[in-house]
């Protein structure tokens, strides 16, 4: 693959500088670091870095059942040496005002669809910067923003806050910021990882949404005796130490390595006639490409963009009301008779993303042997609907019984979620590449498609803070719906997939290609 011109080198320069750290280790090594290596520490820091973004949006799904004292919670608080940094006319058993009367669960369901609007919002215009920007900064500013708004949501613990509108204002402003972190990471990534084992690849790196989750709810559970407050402050911290390693040695470009050493298997080529055949989902016959940044209506255009964004409207409905709302509901049911701590309740949730990591490489894999992205995120959102009805209708027989149908469950909720985020976004933005070209429209295309699912992630707990006081029968109903439309939106897709695999069977098998009659 060959370099940008010397044009798009000028305009561009900041994009493809070395980052402090990388060109120290390359003095103190002696020599420049490889392609491997570079592409190594892409994937290890982005992994990290959205790991901890998660962390930060997993905390108040932990904290939720301390602040609404409206549900039979057991053990709520125990010994914790930072106990003296209470606030003096606080009682942790009490739940704590706004959110402590009989409307708490609908006040804690608009925070969270105010922070999701935002992020939604938000991440429009982040993609599109962030084709158009230094990538590493970019990257680090958001994380810093990010740590800044999730500690001042803690502090209203320490500063006995108890405005509903003081939330509300943080956890908006928190949401912009987090919106710069997936267009930013999955850009980056898509730069270093080729197409040919790509969903492999994303799906095990995509696991950072299930480690983080995993990280922040034993991290907030684990807080929790010590005040809620502590539960956000921490992860708070960790994300903005996080982003100035961010800022020092990540390397947002391949461009900047030595041609002889690039790996061509590797790195992205254009598409061959007959992986563009094997492919009719991602790129239209005859379409032109420049080496230039998409704009938002072009990106919108892109064949199976908008599909699959609507598909991840309705997938991430189902994931993120699971995200915000598995601790609440583990603590609100009654387990084999009896009522879980929030605590407990908080770790036994982390179970949902462990079967999450599992399922979104699965997905991956399959869609990699396959070659059909579409055909396995709708089968996987089909097998989402009968896990999500015998979790509901059995999980409350046994702690045993809950957390296997949860690992089952996590796995093919999550699996079309991670699968559509990463490889598929990856797909249908670095289709815009021209060729020896980097892909200019990775940001804008994952933004657009993580975005229109961040709509559908604000409405599920936003509807589920209402819905669950009356009836979770409801809530999983709801979750069921949602995931069976987002199967149903793939089905042009599906099928032209299927009709791809015919057609490409029959001509290795000496019949004639499949012909579509007028």
């Amino acid at each position: 693959m060959g370099s940008l011109g010397d044009e798009s080198r000028a305009q561009n320069g900041a994009e493809f500088s070395k980052p402090s750290g990388i060109r120290y280790i390359e003095h103190i090594h002696g020599s420049p670091l490889n392609f491997r290596a570079q592409q190594a520490l892409v994937l290890v820091i982005t992994f990290l870095s959205y790991a901890c973004y998660h962390a930060t949006r997993k905390t108040a799904s932990i904290v939720k059942g301390v602040l609404d004292s409206s549900s039979p919670h057991l053990s709520r608080s125990l010994p914790c040496p930072l106990f003296l940094l209470r606030p003096r006319h606080s009682s942790p058993d009490d739940g704590w005002a706004p959110f402590d009367g009989p409307d708490g669960r609908a006040l804690l369901g608009e925070i969270d669809v105010a922070f999701l609007s935002a992020y939604s919002v938000g991440i429009y215009f982040a993609g599109h910067l962030g084709d158009r920007l230094d990538l590493r900064v970019f990257l680090a500013a958001g994380m810093a923003g990010t740590g800044l708004f999730t500690s001042l949501l803690g502090a209203g613990y320490w500063l006995d806050v108890h405005s509903f509108y003081y939330y509300l204002a943080v956890q908006m402003l928190a949401g912009l910021l987090q919106s710069t972190g997936w267009p930013s990471v999955v850009a980056v990534v898509g730069r270093w990882c080729g197409k040919g084992k790509r969903g492999l690849i994303m799906g095990v790196w995509n696991a950072h949404t299930s480690v983080g989750n995993i990280a922040g709810s034993l991290l907030a559970a684990a807080l929790l005796k010590c005040g809620w407050g502590w539960s956000f402050l921490v992860p708070g911290l960790l994300i903005a130490a996080m982003g100035a390693v961010v800022l020092v040695f990540l390397p947002v470009n391949p461009v900047r390595v030595d041609d002889r050493e690039r790996d061509t298997e590797t790195c992205k080529q254009p598409l061959t006639k007959k992986a563009e055949a094997a492919a009719p989902l991602l790129r239209e016959a005859g379409q032109a490409t420049e080496q230039v940044a998409v704009g938002f209506i072009e990106a919108w255009r892109i064949p199976g963009v908008a599909t699959f964004a609507l598909c991840l409207f309705f997938s991430k409905l189902v994931a993120y009301t699971f995200l915000y709302w598995l601790p609440f509901y583990l603590s609100d049911i009654a387990i084999d008779g009896e009522y879980l701590s929030d605590s407990l309740a908080g770790t036994l949730s982390t179970l949902f993303d462990v079967g999450g990591v599992a399922g979104g490489i699965l997905a991956g894999h399959i869609s990699d042997r396959l070659n059909a992205r579409a055909i396995t995120a709708a089968g996987f959102m089909y097998c989402s609907i009968p896990a999500l009805f015998l979790y509901r209708v059995y999980g409350g027989g046994s702690l045993h019984w809950n957390a296997a149908l949860m690992l089952v469950a996590g796995a093919f909720v999550n699996g079309p979620y991670a699968l559509i985020t990463t490889a598929v976004s990856a797909d249908l933005g670095g289709g815009a590449s021209g060729e020896g070209g980097q892909p200019r429209a990775l940001a804008t295309v994952t933004a657009i498609i993580d975005g229109t699912g961040s709509v559908g992630a604000a409405l599920g707990p936003l509807l589920t803070g209402y819905v669950s006081a009356r009836s979770w029968n409801g809530v999983f109903t709801m979750l069921m719906g949602a995931a069976f439309v987002a199967g149903l939106l793939l089905t042009r897709l599906v099928v032209a997939e299927v009709a791809a695999k015919i057609g490409t069977s029959r001509s290795r098998g000496g019949g004639s290609p499949l012909v579509v009659e007028a």
